[in-house]
């Protein structure tokens, strides 16, 4: 490159710099390590790390196992490095996987029409508000306090600045939503109501009994699915217009908060409402079948006064994972591993309620996965304990709901063993045990 430039040296093509801005000596790094000593460095950095603890936590992120297939598929080229496939004439792979994708989302939820994916559930959520007060018209939006606090917290950014007006609709004592208060609180100028199934304290909301109050007065009802999982069992929400989707639990790994995977589903006739992107169907001039992008409403499109949203990609490869996680287990075998869930929470529930001292709240609701146990100590001082035997207790409520006092939120999936479930309730009824030092 210099003999092509004209110049002798390297100190020739800095000669513009000042000398004493130039570097003269070596960079203060360690030496280059072979792969061997590369390997031994981050072994044992990764011996540093907490290992070994048996997990109670979900409230919007859950552990399944994931069958090592998935990393497999996605990790191949084909998906790993491709662009968005908006030429389809080299994109069938991806269009069709996102195509069947779409498809999946669609039987497990019920609704006519699903988008390629978006960021993740809590601003799938908030876009799908958002699509609502679009379709109605309307300006006022109620949400359920049962609905995740942090998905509503983003919601309140999106309304703030559209000039929306939201209102939260408070619960009553079976953990469900007041539906007295939701009927008196919905009006004319109600674009939605948005609940979560399960909700964020693992209860099952009815569906069809909130779909009636909000239709009565032409506002569209909106469930959001935290833990997709649920749909192997709990009764998809046909009634609902508008379904937000967090698919991480189908095969994509918790990675200390994401990425994740975002969906929204609806009615057909709100399709052209709908944020993101799809793919679809179609056949070539030889009648071939293939796969499009199609109905793209986002701004990267079209005038941005005219987008329906300013989301500008979708999680392609994490859906595949989703796609491939769904395809794996089947129709039954997800329903199974749902039950399992179910089982392992119903059981994990009465084993830490019968412990003295505590109490499981919301118990007149069917739940799935999770469950609101109250106690006479702290979430502080039950989490040291508990991480004292190498145990994750439940995530504390009280910087959402204070009026739950000591309240926990547990979750109880496939990955727990009955040994887990039966070593927390055992550390919960004795009072003295001793705490790891370096947690």
């Amino acid at each position: 490159m210099l003999q092509a430039i004209g110049l002798g040296s390297i100190d020739e093509l800095f000669s513009t710099i000042p000398a004493e801005y130039r570097l003269e000596h070596d960079l203060k790094i360690p030496c280059a390590m072979s792969e061997q000593e590369i390997l031994a460095h981050f072994h044992a950095a990764a011996d540093r790390n907490a290992n070994g603890y048996a997990s109670f936590l979900g409230a919007g992120v859950y552990r399944h196992y994931r069958p090592v297939v998935i990393d497999a598929m996605v990790q191949r080229g084909e998906f790993l490095t491709s662009y968005t496939p908006y030429q389809a004439e080299i994109t069938q792979g991806t269009l069709q996987a996102i195509f069947e994708f779409q498809t999946m989302i669609c039987e497990l939820t019920g609704m006519d029409i699903a988008n390629a994916s978006m960021y993740d559930g809590s601003t799938g959520a908030a876009e799908a508000m958002m699509m609502a007060v679009r379709v109605t018209g309307r300006d006022h939006v109620l949400v359920a306090k049962t609905v995740h606090p942090e998905y509503r917290e983003v919601m309140a950014t999106y309304a703030q600045h559209q000039g929306l007006t939201k209102q939260v609709v408070g619960y009553g004592e079976d953990g469900r939503i007041d539906r007295q208060k939701l009927e008196a609180a919905i009006t004319e100028q109600t674009a939605c109501v948005l609940i979560q199934l399960p909700n964020f304290f693992g209860t099952i909301e009815d569906v069809e009994a909130i779909a009636a109050l909000a239709h009565a007065k032409g506002a569209l009802l909106i469930v959001s699915i935290a833990e997709a999982l649920s749909l192997g069992i709990v009764k998809p929400p046909v009634e609902a217009d508008i379904v937000s989707l967090e698919a991480q639990s189908f095969g994509v790994a918790p990675s200390f908060g994401g990425p994740y995977c975002g969906v929204i589903a609806c009615k057909e006739k709100f399709l052209r409402q709908m944020p993101g992107r799809l793919a679809g169907a179609t056949k070539d001039k030889d009648g071939r079948r293939g796969f499009v992008l199609t109905l793209s409403t986002r701004e990267q499109h079209i005038r941005r006064e005219k987008a329906t949203s300013n989301i500008c990609t979708n999680q392609a490869l994490v859906a595949l994972m989703t796609c491939i996680y769904i395809t794996i287990y089947g129709k039954q075998g997800l329903k199974e591993l749902a039950e399992q869930n179910l089982a392992k929470a119903h059981y994990a529930a009465h084993a830490l309620a019968v412990v003295p001292g505590s109490k499981l709240l919301f118990t007149a609701a069917p739940r799935f996965n999770e469950f609101v146990l109250q106690s006479t100590e702290t979430p502080h001082q039950m989490h040291h304990r508990l991480l004292g035997q190498k145990i994750i207790g439940g995530v504390s409520l009280a910087k959402w709901y204070p009026e739950l006092g000591n309240a926990t939120l547990w979750c109880a999936t496939e990955m727990n063993t009955r040994e887990q479930i039966d070593g927390a309730a055992r550390v919960l009824a004795q009072k003295e045990i001793p705490m790891l030092t370096h947690v």
